[in-house]
């Protein structure tokens, strides 16, 4: 009997359509769900944004007889008194304007007004343990102080698109409005 000689083996053209069509039906699978991760690990960094914010808030309020600053969102292509914005008034307590930038920002809004958050100026020169909004009393952890300026984390879904920073020091990413009459 007559050995055969070693022959290299190889692919062929059938064969390596079909690892290709695989490879392409499973990158089709996980990009999807990459780019939700991207979209959660932006929303966490957001998250620990406004904690800082808040940090550097309660600086202000320990500095300043616990009355809320007296702040303006900067609008796009517009200028404000000096010392009246949001990165002016917070930036010796938070030490770097970065803080104010969303890392889902992906509108511009940081390098146009200064902040990727807005500011709840309904809040403006008031007690932090006594907040009032249009003559009601509201409940610390009922208000939001910062919110994103737009819905940057559209990727976690309807209702989960905006973080904010409430009043209590708590960050999450919906927002309920529920006040409480005092009597009188």
């Amino acid at each position: 009997m007559r050995a055969r000689p070693n022959l290299p083996t190889a692919f062929t053209l059938i064969e390596l359509l079909v690892v290709i069509a695989l490879i392409a039906v499973l990158a089709g699978l996980l990009l999807p769900t990459l780019g939700r991760a991207t979209g959660t690990a932006r929303a966490t960094a957001c998250l620990s944004n406004l904690k800082q914010v808040g940090v550097a808030l309660h600086l202000y309020l320990d500095e300043n007889r616990n009355i809320l600053p007296v702040m303006q969102n900067r609008p796009r292509g517009a200028t404000l008194p000096v010392g009246t914005s949001v990165e002016e008034v917070l930036l010796r307590f938070l030490g770097a304007t970065q803080v104010l930038r969303c890392p889902g920002d992906r509108e511009r809004w940081f390098e146009d007004t200064g902040s990727s958050y807005f500011w709840n100026f309904l809040l403006n020169g008031q007690p932090a343990d006594r907040l009032r909004v249009f003559g009601l009393t509201v409940r610390d952890n009922r208000i939001a102080l910062f919110s994103d300026k737009a819905g940057f984390h559209a990727a976690r879904g309807r209702g989960r698109e905006k973080n904010h920073l409430y009043s209590d020091g708590a960050v999450k990413n919906f927002f309920v409005l529920e006040t409480e009459t005092t009597a009188k």
